[in-house]
């Protein structure tokens, strides 16, 4: 019977893997847990894979060349996530270990948060909120915008940006779309250059793929194409995002808020340098956090395993041609 690691720290893997899969794990193979509180160093890890021949591994685990070197029984590393870039494909490669991803499953939940944040910046909710619970007895009755009537701006058309595009649209707002890799057909949506997006839109949603050629792409330049009375969101990654020329920005007023629910901090969360800021909404990476996102991603990796054992390419794999360490 194949062995299974299964990386997720034990508060972790309640909140993020779950019983329905790991039930369904354990009817594959035999899966031993990380019982630890955290997620495991390269050095645990080797120790903890030893004789095992297939992790299934959470977002913060990495996997790096000395994974694939030292652990000669593995055969496959299977992300629990869609973000592999901290495991070392092409050392998994020349090992002949197969990685494979998650599909996305967290779109509609991601979707979801965002139109959350565009109310409670128009509306201001959770700044209204937190002064009642202060205790003040009649807080001031700020006047708030409607969506309806305003300017969306995607910033990247992929699988989250083509379900927000048509709930805007329904709600009655303009919307415009940047992505140099895509090409939109919907009539309801105009797809525009980057620098007219920022110059033109009241909420501006940054949804791009995190890539060296997307990194800071949200900088001083960027922030200063943007409306004083526009507000900033991120739902991609921190990498995206020159955080100086963000704070710098929110503290001048040059744009009118922000929404992160990620940022350079430990495992994406915003900085508590921006979080702090009054006129800035923050997370702590919760956008795929509702049970049906989670589930779908932990139920791939079940599915990927079961065709990892059957012989078969599962999948969500990123290296199959290199996949020599067969189960």
């Amino acid at each position: 019977m194949a062995r299974i690691l299964l990386t997720h720290p034990a508060e972790v893997r309640m909140k993020y893997y779950g019983e329905r899969a790991l039930a369904g794990l354990r009817a594959l193979a035999e899966v031993q847990l990380n019982e630890g509180p955290d997620a495991l160093s390269t050095d645990a890890l080797i120790e903890a894979a030893r004789g095992v021949d297939v992790i299934i591994a959470d977002r913060l685990t990495a996997g790096p060349a000395e994974l694939f070197m030292g652990v000669p029984t593995l055969k496959a590393v299977l992300r629990c996530a869609v973000d592999i870039r901290n495991i070392d494909v092409a050392s998994a490669s020349v090992a002949g270990v197969l990685v494979t991803r998650a599909s996305p499953g967290f779109v509609q939940s991601v979707v979801e948060l965002a139109l959350g944040y565009m109310v409670d910046l128009s509306r201001g909710i959770s700044r209204a909120t937190a002064v009642y619970h202060a205790g003040e007895v009649q807080p001031e009755a700020i006047m708030g915008r409607q969506l309806f009537g305003s300017t969306l701006g995607i910033i990247g058309y992929g699988s989250i940006g083509r379900a927000l595009a048509p709930l805007a649209a329904m709600l009655g707002m303009a919307v415009l779309i940047a992505d140099p890799y895509a090409t939109i057909s919907d009539a309801r949506f105009k797809q525009v250059s980057f620098e007219d997006l920022l110059a033109e839109s009241d909420y501006v949603v940054c949804l791009a793929v995190a890539t060296e050629e997307t990194e800071d792409l949200i900088g001083a330049g960027a922030l200063g194409r943007m409306k004083p009375s526009a507000f900033f969101i991120n739902l991609s990654r921190g990498n995206l995002v020159d955080e100086a020329a963000l704070t710098a920005a929110l503290m001048e007023g040059s744009i009118a808020g922000a929404a992160l629910d990620v940022g350079r901090a430990r495992d994406q969360m915003p900085s508590t340098e921006l979080a702090h800021l009054p006129n800035v909404i923050a997370t702590p990476h919760i956008g795929g956090l509702t049970p049906p996102a989670i589930e779908h991603q932990a139920l791939d990796t079940v599915a990927q395993l079961a065709a990892l054992l059957a012989g078969e390419i599962p999948q969500g794999a990123v290296n199959p041609d290199h996949w020599t360490r067969r189960v």
